[in-house]
């Protein structure tokens, strides 16, 4: 759905160009959400706002949908744009318009509709973010997620194939947050939208997010599915994030570790192997003793994982992990 091809963005200040993107390859399919984290200053902003040129790019070529936006002219992207819709971090709402009016605006401005069909879809919209009652509320009546609700239900007023995410959840409480990461995976499901989401927090992309792509300092560091790069992730950025994200202070975990005896393994399951008793079957069999060092147990998405920290000693340490790695599970000797 949307392709980068050595895309790189740079700005000039005080006499010199400062770097934002460095040239960029990255491939996003259709209906999937996709991810960008990085901390403030990554360039993440500026690579989302390329993909409607709402900042134009320095070089490189930008294609969606098999159409190169990078060639269009004021026209063309005026039309381009009624196919990407965008919410934002801090909502921008126009306080003087209702709930109805600021979800209809879209659909004004695009003067393709009757006044019929213009409340036909607006109705629709609410209901599909739950907000049928607030209609004729003002932005300053609503909640943080409400107010978000509502510019989730604008910027599908025009029926757009691309939804791009601008810190949509950074201005709202944890609770908040994760009923709005569920109406945006319930809207990407049902309408097999392509959501282009950008953040600084790792659970938000765990939560949602089906592939994902890491920045540092205006460059891609690493990118792939969600599972893969959160559970194994190879970047220090990454694993930043990640310790973050499970609030792991891994210098206070590796101190801890000096003092165990044995040898120490990761293990990782995914699927319904995260409940199967494999641990006392391996440990009954090999005659080895295990005590957990860390653990956790969650979902990403709708796939269930876990992750344990080990310290084997005795037994036939070779014939345990033999027998977890033909249960497919991923194995790390971190000593």
């Amino acid at each position: 759905m949307i392709e980068f091809e050595d895309v790189y963005k740079t700005y000039r200040a005080a006499g010199r160009e400062i770097a934002a993107l460095q040239p960029t390859d990255l491939n996003i399919r259709a209906g999937e959400v996709f991810g960008l984290i990085g901390h403030s200053g990554a360039g993440k902003s500026t690579l989302l706002r390329l993909i409607n040129r709402l900042e134009e790019p320095s070089g490189g070529r930008i294609r969606v949908d098999g159409e190169d936006v990078t060639a269009l002219d004021d026209a063309g992207l005026r039309r381009f744009r009624r196919q990407v819709g965008m919410i934002f971090q801090h909502f921008n709402l126009l306080s003087s318009r209702t709930v109805a009016e600021n979800v209809a605006m879209p659909l004004q401005l695009a003067g393709e509709s009757s006044r019929a069909q213009i409340d036909a879809r607006v109705a629709e919209l609410l209901a599909r973010v739950g907000l049928e009652a607030h209609a004729k509320s003002y932005p300053a009546q609503l909640s943080g997620g409400q107010k978000q609700r509502v510019g989730i239900a604008r910027a599908l007023a025009t029926q757009p194939k691309i939804l791009l995410c601008d810190e949509a959840t950074s201005a709202l409480d944890p609770q908040t947050t994760a009923q709005v990461l569920d109406l945006l995976a319930r809207i990407n499901r049902e309408l097999n939208l392509t959501i282009v989401l950008i953040t600084h927090e790792m659970d938000v992309i765990r939560r949602v997010c089906d592939r994902v792509a890491v920045l540092d300092g205006g460059s891609v560091v690493e990118q792939g599915p969600v599972s893969d790069v959160f559970l194994h992730p190879q970047h220090p950025t990454t694993r930043r994030f990640v310790r973050e994200a499970e609030h792991v202070d891994e210098g206070e975990q590796n101190d801890d570790f000096q003092h165990v005896e044995g040898r120490i393994v990761r293990l990782t399951f995914k699927g319904e192997a995260t409940y199967a008793p494999l641990l006392g079957r391996i440990a009954r069999e090999s005659g080895i003793d295990y005590s957990i060092l860390a653990g956790r147990i969650d979902r990403i998405r709708e796939m269930p994982y876990g992750q344990l920290t080990l310290a084997l000693q005795g037994g036939d340490q070779t014939l345990a992990l033999q027998r977890l790695e033909e249960a497919e599970v991923t194995l790390e000797v971190l000593r």
